[in-house]
């Protein structure tokens, strides 16, 4: 959150936090958001928001939000776009772990690692919804385009 803080008074946006705690808590955080005004919609990780990301996508789009979510399924589910860790490069590479693990190394002498593959999925129907062009030097940068 302080990094999200930091990035947004870098540009001059305001956030406003919506607690989501359960699922009935879902369409009073995007009427409190709409009745602010408020432009965009980001998302925190969590199993219940993952399981309602249908419902979130479509209440951003109802309400004109731009959208960028923390899970790539999101965008699948009809969210505006996605940027984050690519999960199948992190299962790949704990995979290489476990291997060496199994083979006898100590876990406390693996090296910790950061994340190297990140992926960008962007929903053009979702962006269409809202009126949203997405500039083509934003899209070839995309890993993936949902049409």
């Amino acid at each position: 959150m302080k990094e999200l803080e930091l990035a947004a008074k870098a540009f001059g946006v305001k956030l406003q936090y919506l607690d989501v705690i359960e699922s009935k808590d879902i369409g009073s955080a995007f009427r409190v958001a709409a009745n602010e005004r408020a432009d965009g919609v980001t998302t925190i990780a969590s199993a219940m928001i993952v399981a309602h990301r249908t419902q979130i996508a479509e209440l951003a789009a109802k309400n004109r939000m731009a959208a960028i979510y923390h899970n790539s399924q999101f965008a699948d589910a009809g969210g505006l776009m996605f940027y984050g860790v690519n999960i199948f490069d992190l299962d790949r590479r704990a995979a290489t772990y476990v291997d060496r693990i199994l083979k006898g190394a100590k876990p406390a002498d693996l090296p910790v690692e950061q994340p190297m593959k990140f992926d960008f999925v962007v929903n053009l129907k979702a962006a269409q919804q809202i009126g949203l062009t997405i500039p083509p030097n934003v899209l070839v940068r995309a890993t993936r385009v949902i049409k």
